[in-house]
Formats: structure tokens, C-alpha cells, sequence
């Protein structure tokens, strides 16, 4: 480490001021030396020769006289083959190779390398000498276990550059030089497998940034029809606690039509961050038969360590979404839970006595949380392929308040909103999400006339519901009473997903667009029934039937018979079609 020094002049929490000669840059990562332990940081604010920084690790001990080295460079992290089935805290050290060398209980300012440095990779080299490369170029390709992992140009390489020499093709190590390249003024670059990048800074290697359209299927049903996410968009997951927020995140992972998953577990309950831990390398990827963990990479941050590395950890985990998107790959973000980094920084800018915006959070919340989802998109490649990366983060509102400073600044960026009921949550509905509460602003598996439509019965529904609380059931007319059960049918057999049944926890998009289509005609049929207890328990009966149908093997003998009996009883009970509805059956 040769820089900048300095003296720690104050310390408050986990930020410390120290006074500086020379040069400092923002978000500079510096050493605060505490015996013979050097204590990772990084720098937030400067003022005439003052500098803040904040704290990585537990303060305690630090003094005021305590000296500090400047590196120079940005928080950054390595990025390189390896990556895939690591399981990192914030600042990217390998959790369980940390715990081999410090124990159970982690010590302050112990940094290991991110990635195995003596393990060997199949490199391919596809550039040859004399090619003309840029940053992001790819020289090379190593497996790495189910894709192809391109060796680029690092992307801090700016200009153009000619290829000198590229090792054959053979077995090497990240740290090994792979390529030599020349530059515009002549001097000898050498490359490896692996470089550094700063996380608060976009990887822009692209050609063009496109629109999201696309869906991306999570093989949940209320997602995928009618709150969908597209590949590259961006959505929230807000909900009170025990909502169920983590555990939808989890089903998305497995299910997704993504290539890569990353999981950011920012600031969650440890007994949490332990279950994912235990869970992810036993589930098996329905993709390719293997363990999850193989395309799945986890920053872990729970809510007992340093609050400062909760932000290093969503930057990180950022970072390396994108660093896979410019291999032409689909990335999935999960970042668990936003709520807890929004804290963090409102303890921070409390600590800078700062001005407070609304409930203490600072005033620029808003800004940080649209940076961050800025990041998500799908892109163009020099080369032509598509990446894309899309970012799912949780929102743990107190008492589920979905007005708080957090949400809301969330929602003012994302494409879609998920809010979890706590209501349906403790009626056992899952997934939660509150199916008139939430929306989404891209298209999904299904056409939208058709999704509004039935959508309808379900806000037409609640409305007779909240009716019926205050006149009773036998206040409502027979035609009402009708159009809430045919709600109530729609958010059982549709809406709702069991997810221990191996059928129904994931439901491919052709057989949501075909059980839909099913309901649609009986949502569209005029029934006529002599009084509400037949209409309950024709409804209650058909209910059933349809459960058991979610539940079979598509084209089994047992669900062909199930689709007969369904067909038959909406047949003998209908009368006709709501004419609104005759186009859409068309």
C-alpha cells in the first residue's frame, strides 16, 4: 500500500475522521492500523484535510493518533473465472474459507483472495497476435461449470490495443499472463484472467441499451400473467415481516428462465442467511439436474455485522451481475432485504450530521435507490449477443407500512410492484402477493385484454366482500353473491400455487396460458342458480376439482378425466357468454 497518509483525529461508531497530506478521492479505500490489525475502509466525505471514512469492521480500539494508509484505489472487486457456487460477505472475502482460517467467530481485518488462485483453468485462446482488441474483447474462453466464461480485456483499458502474444491453448492460473498487449504509445500490457473493477461504477461495455419487453418466467402464476417482470426490468417485493419475502425470492431463484442467480443478503436475520446457506447447494437446479449452487453466486451480510458493509455487499453483488451480463448472459439479482441498507445509510448520514429528510433517512435515499436499479437492463454486446441483468430487491417495511420513505422511493424506479399481504399471508395464500394492491408496467405471458378482464372479477369481488361485511349475505343480490365467488374462484385455482406439490409449485408458461384460457371461459359464462347455497357449493365442488387438476401431470389419464368432468359441469350449468367476454374467446 503506497499512498496518502494519515491520523485519526475522531471516531464515532463505525466512522472515523482522519487528517490527511496529499491527495484523497472519494470513495478511496483506505487501512485504519489498530495494532497489528489493518482495518478495511473507505472514504465518504472530505473537508480541508479532513476525511471521513467509514468502517468495515468493528471499531473498538481504534485511538485518536492511530495511523491510516490510503491505497489509492476505489472499492472495488475481482472479477474473473471461479465466481460461480462462492459464497462472499461484502468486501467479496470467501465466507467459508474465511471460517477455516479465523473459526466460527470471524476476526476483524483478515482478507482473503476472492477467487482460488492455485486452481487451474482450460484456457481457449479465440484472439490471435495482431488482432486489434478494446476493452471488454474477448482474448479467451475457460469452462466454468455449465458456460462459457470469456476472458476479456479488462475493462478499466480504455483505447484500442493489438495483440503482441496470447498463450495456446493449455491449462493456467488466474494470476497467470495470458495475453501481452501493446498499446497506442508501445508499452507491453500484460493480461490476466482476473482484474479489479469499482463496484459504485457501471459497467458500460456495451453497444446499446435496449428496452426490457421480453417476459422473464418465474413459473409462478400471478407473476408470469398477472404482474410480470420482464428480462432486464427491474421489481420490488415490499411486505411485513414473516410475509414470506425471502421465501419467494427463493422460489424465483430456482425457477427463473435465467442463466446466472445472485443472491445479496443485505443486513437479514443470521438464522435466515444460515437456512439459504444450508438449502441452495441441496436444491437441485431443474435446468440441469445439478446442485443450484453451480450457477447461483451468494453475498452474505447479516444483520450482526458492520452496518457499513451491508452497502459494500448490494454493490457488490451489482457488480458482479453485470460482469456475467457482458458474456451475453441473463442475470437475476435478488438483494435481501433493501430495507436494511437504507438503515445503514441513515445511521451513516446521522453520524455526518447531515440534514434528515423524512423519518431521519437522508435526503438523497431517493437517488441512491435509483442508482442501484439503474444498473439492471438488457444489453447489446459489441458482438451482437444480449445480456441482461434484473434486479429483484425486498423491501421490509415496519409494520407493513407500505407509505414509509423506503417503499416509496422504491417504487418511483421499479417496473413492477409485488406488495405481500399480511392478510393473505396469515390465511396461508401463497405466494402473497395482494392481487389488488400490486401492478406491473410490462407485458406478460398472456394477452392484457384478457388478464384485465379477469382481473375484474377479482376487484369486482372484493368490492361485494367489504359490501357483504356491512349488509351480510343475505343483503347481496343473487347476481353479485355470484361475481364474488367467481373471484374467490379465480384467486384459489389461479392466483394461489401449492408449493410442496411437484406440479404445481412451478408451472411452465404454455400450461399457465392453457389453465388460464380454462378459466377465462368459466369467468365469461352466465350461470343460473335458484339461491346462494347452490352457487356456493356448485362453486365450492368446481373449486376442487380444479385443484386436483393443478396438481396432475399435464396429458396423464387422470388429467384428461379431470378436464372432462370440469368441462361437463361448466357445460350443464352455463346458460351463455358475457358478451364483453365473446371477442376474447375467439
Amino acid at each position: 500500500m503506497i499512498g496518502t497518509k494519515g491520523t485519526v483525529t475522531a471516531v464515532n461508531g463505525n466512522m472515523v475522521s482522519v487528517r490527511f497530506d496529499g491527495a484523497v478521492s472519494m470513495n478511496e479505500v483506505g487501512y485504519v492500523s489498530v495494532g497489528d490489525k489493518k482495518l478495511k475502509s473507505e472514504v465518504i466525505r472530505i473537508r480541508d484535510g479532513i476525511s471521513q471514512l467509514q468502517v468495515f469492521e468493528i471499531t473498538k480500539g481504534i485511538m485518536v493518533g492511530d495511523p491510516v494508509e490510503y491505497t489509492g484505489d476505489l472499492l472495488a472487486v475481482e472479477v474473473g473465472p471461479g465466481l460461480l457456487g462462492q459464497v462472499f460477505d461484502g468486501l467479496q472475502n470467501p465466507l467459508p474459507q474465511l471460517a477455516e482460517k479465523a473459526g466460527y467467530f470471524l476476526e476483524r481485518g483478515v482478507y482473503l483472495d476472492a477467487l482460488p488462485v492455485d486452481k487451474e483453468w482450460a484456457f481457449t485462446p479465440t484472439a490471435k497476435v495482431g488482432d486489434t482488441v478494446e476493452r471488454a474483447d474477448t482474448l479467451g474462453t475457460v469452462p466454468e461449470g455449465a458456460f462459457t466464461h470469456r476472458i476479456m480485456v479488462p475493462f478499466n483499458m480504455y483505447g484500442t490495443y493489438t495483440v503482441s502474444s496470447i498463450k495456446p491453448a493449455g491449462d493456467y492460473k488466474i494470476r497467470d499472463t495470458i495475453a501481452e498487449l501493446k498499446n497506442e504509445k508501445g508499452e507491453i500490457i500484460p493480461v490476466t484472467m482476473s482484474f479489479r473493477w469499482p463496484v459504485k461504477r457501471a459497467i458500460n461495455c456495451y453497444e446499446e441499451r435496449l428496452k426490457p419487453e421480453e417476459p422473464m418466467v418465474t413459473r409462478v402464476r400471478l407473476i408470469d400473467t398477472f404482474f410480470p417482470v420482464a428480462r432486464g426490468g427491474t421489481y420490488c417485493i415490499p411486505g411485513p415481516f414473516g410475509a414470506g419475502k425471502t421465501v419467494l425470492q427463493q422460489i424465483t431463484s430456482r425457477h427463473a428462465d435465467v442463466d446466472i442467480v445472485i443472491l445479496a443478503a443485505c443486513g437479514e436475520r443470521a438464522g435466515e442467511v444460515v437456512e439459504t446457506l444450508k438449502e441452495f447447494p441441496e436444491l437441485t437446479d431443474p435446468r440441469t439436474g445439478r446442485s443450484l449452487m453451480e450457477r447461483t453466486v451468494i453475498i452474505c451480510n447479516t444483520s450482526s455485522m458492520p452496518v457499513a458493509a451491508r452497502e459494500a455487499s448490494v454493490y457488490t453483488a451489482v457488480t458482479l451481475a453485470e460482469y456475467y451480463r457482458q458474456m451475453g448472459l441473463n442475470v437475476l439479482l435478488l438483494a435481501d432485504s433493501t430495507s436494511r441498507w437504507a438503515q445503514a445509510m441513515r445511521e451513516m448520514s446521522g453520524r455526518l450530521e447531515e440534514i434528515p429528510g423524512d423519518e431521519a433517512f437522508p435526503a438523497y435515499l431517493e437517488s441512491t435507490i435509483a442508482s442501484f436499479y439503474e444498473r439492471a437492463g438488457i444489453v447489446r454486446l459489441k458482438d451482437g449477443n444480449f445480456g441482461s441483468v434484473t434486479i429483484g430487491g425486498t423491501v421490509s417495511p415496519a409494520g407493513g407500512n407500505f407509505e414509509e420513505p423506503v417503499t416509496q422511493a422504491t417504487l418511483k424506479v421499479v417496473g413492477a410492484f409485488h406488495g405481500l399481504s399480511r392478510e393473505r399471508s396469515d390465511a396461508r395464500k401463497y405466494p402473497a402477493i395482494h392481487p389488488l394492491d400490486s401492478w406491473s408496467k410490462y407485458k406478460g405471458i398472456i394477452s392484457e385484454d384478457k388478464v384485465t378482464y379477469a382481473h375484474s372479477f377479482m376487484s369486482r369481488g372484493s368490492e361485494v366482500e367489504q359490501m357483504m361485511k356491512v349488509v351480510g349475505e343475505e343483503g347481496t343480490s343473487l347476481d353479485d353473491y355470484v361475481i364474488y365467488l367467481k373471484g374467490d374462484f379465480l384467486d384459489a385455482v389461479y392466483f394461489q400455487q401449492n408449493s410442496f406439490d411437484e406440479v404445481d409449485a412451478a408451472v411452465s408458461p404454455d400450461r399457465q396460458k392453457r389453465t388460464f384460457d380454462h378459466i377465462l371461459t368459466i369467468l365469461a359464462s352466465q350461470f343460473t342458480f335458484t339461491d346462494k347455497n347452490e352457487a356456493r357449493t356448485w362453486f365450492n365442488k368446481l373449486r376442487q376439482k380444479f385443484l386436483d387438476y393443478n396438481g396432475t401431470v399435464e396429458n396423464s389419464e387422470k388429467f384428461e378425466g379431470l378436464k372432462k368432468e370440469i368441462a361437463a359441469m361448466v357445460a350443464e350449468q352455463s346458460t351463455g357468454i358475457d358478451k364483453n367476454a365473446e371477442k376474447l374467446l375467439a
